[in-house]
């Protein structure tokens, strides 16, 4: 996940410039059309600009999806055929904006992230919606997974879906988008045992690059997701002729698991902070030990190599009555084996008595 993947025009550009070069490896665009009303729905994939014009004249509700990096000319094109604004289709343009709240004369502009974990990596992809009386319009880069259980619903004959507003299809796609944070959140929740588990055992750099990629993840999914609650708050609490009061009460749903994934990031987040601590102390503490271990190996050694440095030196027997009487001893290389093993067994037993090692 990138650090920086809000995309910008340079400074002093005209509000509104929709000129941008695209990407090399940019998503090819398709525009996904669905239709619905209580009796039927229509369902166009792969389609054009032209022909979903004629279906936002309809009365029933009409849904298009454009997935994938839009050129310029395909964004004026769409913008121009469903009266879009400018400046919303500037933000549409430079992905990496902040979840938000648009509102204009006749619609909605919302603006939420859509996290996913592709290849073990987060990834937060921009979902772009324009609302109004009976269309619901929306962009992402990303492909049309995590969209599929609304169209599911919308086939269902009978379903909830099918008998309300353009509101309640903008509540589904918002409900979708932020549900997708529940079972990144439980697979980042796995990492984390996994990783507290391999920190616990063997504290090595491995586990300290992984710590600090959690760390990062959690950090910039809090700065994506956590405005989101807002954005909830905003639709709740802004009066809007588009979303009807019935609508609330399921956007107070919305909210409510918002609310939850902040817990759950914020949980996760401290969990990640504390690895890093158990890490450091893991790695204390094993450099105490060693340090343990040869501070007694030395000082097992200090009171020997004193001896052997002292009958090291070779001071001639006969030179007086106060030379070294035991260097004319027939055994006295084997009672001084015996002296320095017998005061490393007793330094030893004495070290595991005070637990020292």
């Amino acid at each position: 996940m990138a650090l920086f993947n809000k995309q910008y025009h340079p400074a002093g550009t005209s509000p509104g410039t929709l000129t941008k070069a695209r990407p090399a490896d940019a998503a090819p665009l398709r525009i996904r059309l669905i239709d619905y009303d209580a009796k039927e729905v229509a369902i166009l994939d792969e389609t054009s600009v032209e022909k979903c014009e004629p279906y936002l004249q309809r009365d029933t509700v009409t849904w298009v999806h454009v997935e994938g990096r839009p050129t310029e000319a395909a964004l004026r094109e769409l913008g121009t055929s469903f009266s879009l604004h400018s400046l919303a289709m500037e933000d549409v343009l430079n992905i990496g904006q902040r979840p938000k709240v648009e509102p204009f004369a006749d619609q909605l502009f919302i603006v939420v992230c859509l996290p996913m974990i592709v290849d073990d990596y987060v990834e937060v992809h921009q979902v772009s919606l324009f609302v109004g009386k009976n269309y619901v319009i929306s962009f992402c880069e990303a492909d049309f997974t995590p969209f599929e259980p609304i169209v599911k619903r919308l086939q269902a004959v009978g379903g909830r879906m099918r008998t309300r507003g353009a509101d309640y299809l903008m509540y589904g796609l918002l409900d979708a988008v932020i549900d997708w944070g529940f079972p990144l959140l439980e697979t980042i929740g796995l990492q984390l045992e996994e990783l507290e588990e391999q920190v616990l055992e063997s504290a090595d750099r491995d586990s300290l690059a992984q710590i600090h990629v959690m760390r990062r993840e959690l950090i910039l999914l809090r700065r994506n997701l956590w405005p989101q609650r807002e954005v909830i708050n905003s639709l709740l609490r802004d009066d809007s002729e588009i979303i009807q009061k019935d609508t609330q009460l399921y956007l107070r749903d919305c909210y409510d698991h918002t609310i939850q994934i902040i817990d759950l990031l914020e949980t996760y987040r401290d969990m990640a902070g504390s690895l890093l601590e158990i890490y450091l102390s893991s790695v204390s503490n094993r450099m105490n030990d060693v340090m343990r271990v040869l501070t007694v190996i030395a000082t097992i050694f200090i009171p020997l190599t004193f001896i052997v440095g002292v009958y090291g030196m070779n001071f001639d027997r006969g030179a007086g009555p106060l030379s070294m009487p035991e260097l004319g001893q027939p055994l006295g290389y084997v009672f001084l084996w015996i002296v320095m093993i017998a005061i490393a067994i007793g330094m030893v037993i004495f070290f595991r008595s005070r637990k020292w090692f």
